[in-house]
């Protein structure tokens, strides 16, 4: 039996949020009702205010790290700042969203016997010694470094996960989401497909960090949250399972896309590479295609087209 549908009720944690918001369109199309929660801490508000007067949609702010109980069927906890210099502003709150946060989401979910998706992240793999990256990895993580907070507290949700779901039985999803970029994204949100559509629509250079030889996966919001909706639905599978995009492109070839579709005459600038950044992502997805016959559709060219002109749309209003 389907857990989503009309008559669910499903919160969504980080709902003002790109993927959040994103997600929440998609959940209403199936005729849930959907209960946003978000504290803006890196959500916009433009994305909870176009929703004003559906009657399947809720919102409550709220921070995760602080308890809270409703009556759901379904969780989709997506709260936690997703960029590094977002994420590193405030590294104690950050690593709170992910452990505090999760504990109490799990608590939620063990009550209500709801069903609870987190979303992980590829992060968890830190500077890969394994390439491509499967789920078996365990990982090379810097836990004391700057991007800690971030790569340590998701490893910590994940544990409490399973934990839960021993202890407790509760029902968990857990996924490793791959760069993911595509309409709704924030404009300055540091992530690194923003940051060159911003700089090449404002004319400005190009900040390249290193070589610009290190590698990323980007898999577009659309393919993402179908692979959401497969994995939430699955039964007696509990992941961790990767989602993302296994084409693999360097940032030079990136900037270079990106200029190219945008038509910008602007040029690239090197800087210092940031401490622990990785040298190679790229998602092993053999798990997800195998148990769903899932793969990402939408190619990078595509897929850059489509969040230009969702940026270009923006600009204008």
């Amino acid at each position: 039996m389907k857990l989503l549908g009309p008559r669910k009720k499903v919160l969504v944690t980080g709902a003002a949020g790109f993927l959040g918001s994103n997600l929440v369109d998609r959940l209403l199309a199936l005729g849930c009702d959907v209960i946003g929660l978000d504290n803006f801490e890196s959500g916009q508000r433009q994305h909870i205010d176009r929703l004003k007067g559906n009657a399947q949609f809720s919102f409550i702010e709220h921070d995760v790290i602080q308890p809270i109980d409703l009556p759901v069927d379904a969780i989709f906890h997506l709260a936690c700042p997703a960029s590094p210099p977002r994420y590193q502003k405030d590294p104690l709150h950050t690593f709170r969203t992910s452990v505090w946060g999760t504990w109490n989401l799990l608590e939620l979910a063990t009550r209500q016997k709801a069903r609870l998706f987190f979303s992980s992240t590829s992060e968890v793999y830190g500077d890969a010694q394994v390439h491509p990256q499967p789920e078996g990895y365990w990982g090379n993580v810097n836990p004391i470094g700057i991007r800690s907070c971030y790569d340590e507290g998701k490893r910590g949700a994940e544990t409490l996960c399973f934990d839960f779901q021993r202890m407790h039985q509760t029902d968990i999803r857990v996924v490793r989401i791959f760069n993911t970029y595509g309409p709704r994204m924030h404009p300055d949100d540091g992530r690194v497909v923003s940051n060159f559509i911003m700089q090449a629509l404002r004319g400005e250079d190009l900040t390249i960090y290193g070589h610009g030889q290190q590698t990323r996966s980007f898999c577009f919001v659309d393919d993402l949250l179908d692979a959401f909706l497969h994995v939430f639905e699955a039964q007696n599978f509990s992941g961790p399972i990767n989602i993302g995009n296994p084409g693999e492109f360097t940032m030079l070839e990136l900037a270079d896309a990106v200029l190219a579709l945008t038509g910008s005459t602007a040029k690239k600038v090197f800087k210092p590479l940031p401490a622990d950044d990785p040298k190679q992502r790229r998602p092993d997805i053999s798990l997800a295609q195998n148990m769903f016959s899932w793969s990402p559709r939408v190619p990078l060219k595509e897929g850059l087209a489509r969040t230009i002109e969702y940026f270009k749309s923006e600009m204008r209003t």
